[in-house]
């Protein structure tokens, strides 16, 4: 184990140190109004260096901080020469290759590296850059190597495939129990992120400036948002969906009916970005997914709807990943952000008891959307019913409809057990590759 789960849990806490106020959410027309008594402040004399090598593509949205940073070297001399700079090789982890492909391709625009420690430390106790920018969750290095020192020029590899370059500037000893308590609201190990954070990352953090070779060759194919933002109409309103799971039919109505939102201008479309990196041990695996996806997008063809994928890890962190979330589909070009009931939400692994109240990350996404540049879209709360399909469940009540409800249990108990499932509640395509693969 690399990190002592006994001081994580001396400091166990579940204070929302990052959850707004109460606030009261009202609209009228296409206006939001919102009322929070929450403040934040950040200040350090660290500085981030943002790129400036690539232009704006063709989506109306601006990037993070401005410009889409690309950091990815174009001749084979250039990289060939990087390459002969490096001293050390190392082996990237999933996450950390995740973390290393959307710092180089733009996603984590406008990082260029690794976070150093006060950039870590800012981010980590403000939800924000040294400048004032938020930024939702520490991007850090993590290493047990005694032997690796700022000033290392290391070679960063997946397997025999050349990934990036990096150039050390900094190694510190984080606050593992401070920095969970934050970003996570908890220090428990019971939560996925601070068991992660406990047990899968080294001792170190280290701070250093990227440069890339080759994007990493996967099982499901991940754009960049330079190519996600050329197929993208600059005209009109894109609002990005975020999942995990595979897509049933409760998700289908959800992200179709986003478009009719008063929030989302005429002619929108949805940008359907699963996360198809590690994530909770109990998920179903990235490549199985992205599967579901194929097979679905194949189903419900719409010019409306957009299927693309995002090679991004997951921390279960509620309130403060849904800012991460929305701050990197800001970065693909969305100007909308589907947020769902408990989103990005985790239980205890003893207790099975919430992290994070249901509409904690809704909330929070409200009142920093404005300062992010992205519009929230609270998701309906939709229920299916014999009478008239899937409506809102207000609706469903207010009309006595009946309705029917399937659980996530009952549903991969039918699954296992080859029973069929309704068609109300998954796509059969769906369950077709769910049953072959899990």
């Amino acid at each position: 184990m690399k990190f002592s789960l006994a001081i994580l849990a001396i400091a166990a806490t579940t204070a929302r140190a990052f959850a707004p106020a109460v606030r009261s959410i009202s609209r009228g027309g296409n206006d939001v109004v919102l009322s929070s008594s929450s403040s934040s402040s950040s200040s350090s004399s660290s500085v981030v260096i943002r790129a400036s090598e690539t232009r704006l593509g063709a989506a109306k949205q601006t990037p993070h901080g401005g410009t889409l940073v690309d950091l990815i070297l174009k001749t084979d001399e250039e990289k060939s020469a990087a390459v002969a700079k490096c001293t050390k090789t190392l082996q990237l982890s999933p996450r950390q290759l995740c973390d290393v492909e959307l710092i180089m391709n733009g996603g984590f625009s406008p990082l260029t590296g690794f976070m150093d420690e006060p950039t870590y430390r800012n981010v980590v106790d403000n939800v924000a850059l040294p400048d004032g920018l938020i930024f939702g969750l520490p991007v850090v290095f993590d290493t047990d190597d005694e032997n690796l020192q700022p000033g290392d020029v290391v070679l960063l590899k997946d397997g025999d495939r050349d990934i990036a370059t990096i150039e050390f500037t900094d190694k510190f000893l984080p606050d593992k129990a401070y920095e969970c308590r934050k970003c996570y609201g908890t220090s428990e190990i019971e939560h996925p992120g601070a068991l992660m954070v406990a047990t899968e990352r080294g001792r170190y953090y280290m701070g250093g400036k990227v440069t890339g070779l080759n994007l990493p060759v996967r099982d499901f194919p991940c754009k960049t948002p330079a190519e996600v933002r050329s197929t993208l109409p600059d005209d009109v309103d894109v609002v990005a969906f975020q999942c995990r799971n595979p897509v049933h039919r409760a998700h289908y109505e959800l992200f179709t009916r986003a478009l009719d939102d008063p929030l989302v201008g005429p002619g929108g479309v949805v940008l359907v970005h699963p996360t198809c990196g590690p994530t909770q041990a109990d998920d179903i695996s990235g490549v199985v997914r992205y599967k579901t996806y194929e097979v679905l997008k194949d189903e419900t063809h719409n010019d409306r709807t957009r299927w693309e994928y995002l090679p991004y890890s997951m921390h279960m962190a509620g309130p403060r990943e849904a800012i991460q979330h929305m701050m990197i589909r800001k970065n693909f070009g969305c100007t909308h952000f589907i947020i769902g009931r408990d989103m990005a939400g985790s239980k205890s692994s003893v207790t099975g008891e919430d992290y994070y109240g249901a509409y904690d990350a809704q909330d929070y996404a409200m009142e920093k959307g404005p300062e992010l540049g992205v519009t929230p879209v609270p998701s309906l709360n939709l229920v299916y019913t014999e009478e008239e399909g899937y409506v809102t469940a207000d609706e469903a009540k207010e009309r006595g409809l009946h309705e029917k409800k399937l659980s996530g249990t009952k549903f991969r108990q039918m699954l296992r057990g080859g029973e069929d499932i309704p068609e109300w509640f998954a796509f059969k395509s769906v369950v077709a590759v769910l049953r072959e693969n899990v």
